[in-house]
């Protein structure tokens, strides 16, 4: 006769059944996310991210050579990649890029939908998949997050959750995707317009925005968001462009209305892609006209953000004086940039949460502040400002990018072991990353 088991005995025989059944892969994969973000929101209840705010310190007049300031520019695009490092320059720009009417209405046919779902921050993995398929491209979602987001590279945990603690993609790594991983090419120029994406619509070519956007948290308080969007058409009489938005659902061909649109890509510089297959390069540089060149479109792009301080008001005008500091940088006129951002971050300290939560993220999707900071000798403005983003509005450090600045930073005033503690701390959340992978061998040290 079989003996009974005690009732007591089913408390911890029921906890190691469950724990076994959560580290089971498949389970594991799924419940790995409602993890991270039940963690989140318990952190964000007692340490509100919304309610960090930085502060520039007193810039004070530099002194600094032009020459010297250049060769720290180009140092910068060596150390860190860059969209602008990758793209190649078109054709010598022109002011008239077509006499063509437009149509009132474009929808691109062949477009398959890829959602971002049971996967975390995928945004950019997802909606590069689309721009790639709508091409020919037989890879997946996956197979993108492999090479942007490859996680720490801990073979005992699966290839999801390696990968969740890398909160974002940045828009030079879906870039350099394209062209160092397939067949097809890719750019990406600031300072777009309406009509821009309208004349490349209707000529075929779909366009990935980088857009930001409000929406209600689980507490019910308006916050902003991040968000790529693949635009694949327009209809002037609905008023709007057609999009696929991966996190939505559905997301399939839904309608943005040109305001909103606009009002969204502001907070990104507007900022766009376009993938593109090679043989089809001189003609979209074409389309481009000024665009086509870089530099012109980043001093387009801070001639719009000039224009906008001068008509915003409101929280709407941190994101203008932001996009100005954006331009100088990519223009590599950083104490022109800091000065900008200084005004930006007096604007954020001020915002007003009445409407919605401070854009607590913004760091986490830009990075042009390190470099303003960094190569304009404010070396203490980089770490503070990493320090705020790192600690005060994310649940755990793991964002590669500010690791990787505060890092240099520390460097520069002495801190060699912070510095060095920071660059290894990188390659747990992207490993191999090649910024980090240099910053330690230029000490002599292994990655």
């Amino acid at each position: 006769m079989l003996k009974k088991i005690k009732p007591i005995w089913f408390i911890p025989l029921g906890l190691a059944l469950a724990i076994g059944i959560y580290f089971l892969p498949p389970v594991h994969d799924r419940l790995a996310t409602r993890v991270d973000l039940l963690r989140t929101r318990i952190v964000y209840f007692f340490k509100p991210p919304s309610e960090a705010v930085f502060q520039p310190g007193e810039q004070n007049p530099l002194t600094i050579e032009t020459a010297l300031v250049t060769a720290r520019a180009e140092l910068a695009l060596t150390l860190t990649p860059q969209a602008t490092a990758t793209l190649r320059p078109g054709p010598t720009p022109t002011a008239t890029i077509t006499s063509t009417p437009l149509p009132a209405s474009v929808i691109l046919p062949g477009v398959v939908y890829v959602d971002q779902h049971n996967r975390w921050n995928y945004c950019g993995p997802a909606n590069l998949t689309m721009a790639l398929n709508f091409l020919g491209w037989k890879g997946d979602r996956d197979d993108v997050a492999r090479v942007v987001k490859p996680g720490s590279g801990d073979k005992s945990k699966s290839f999801i959750e390696q990968g969740l603690p890398d909160k974002n993609v940045m828009p030079y790594e879906l870039v350099d995707f394209v062209n160092e991983e397939t067949e097809y090419r890719a750019l990406l120029r600031y300072g777009g317009d309406l009509n821009l994406v309208k004349r490349l619509l209707a000529a075929g070519f779909p366009v990935i925005v980088e857009k930001g956007y409000y929406e209600a948290d689980y507490t019910g308080k308006i916050d902003w968001l991040g968000h790529y969007l693949f635009t694949t058409g327009y209809d002037d009489a609905r008023g709007g462009f057609i999009v696929q938005d991966a996190y939505l659902k559905p997301g399939k061909d839904l309608l943005s209305k040109y305001k909103d649109y606009q009002d969204g890509w502001r907070s990104f510089n507007y900022l766009f892609m376009v993938v593109y297959p090679p043989e089809r390069e001189a003609e979209l540089n074409t389309l481009l006209g000024t665009w086509s060149d870089e530099r012109w479109a980043a001093q387009h792009a801070l001639e719009l953000a000039e224009k906008e301080i001068t008509t915003l008001k409101g929280n709407d005008l941190f994101f203008a004086w932001f996009n100005k500091g954006t331009s100088h940088v990519a223009l590599q006129e950083y104490v022109d940039a800091s000065t900008a951002y200084d005004k930006a971050f007096s604007l954020y300290a001020i915002w007003d949460i009445k409407i919605a939560n401070r854009p607590f993220r913004m760091m986490w999707y830009q990075t042009g502040p390190y470099f303003a900071y960094f190569y304009s000798q404010r070396y203490q403005d980089v770490i503070n400002l990493a320090d705020t983003t790192l600690n005060d509005t994310i649940s755990t450090p793991s964002l590669e990018e500010s690791l990787l600045w505060r890092g240099r930073a520390y460097y520069q005033i002495g801190n060699t072991q912070a510095a060095v503690d920071d660059y290894r701390a990188t390659l747990k959340i992207h490993v191999n990353w090649l910024p980090a992978v240099q910053a330690l061998q230029e000490l002599g040290l292994q990655p």
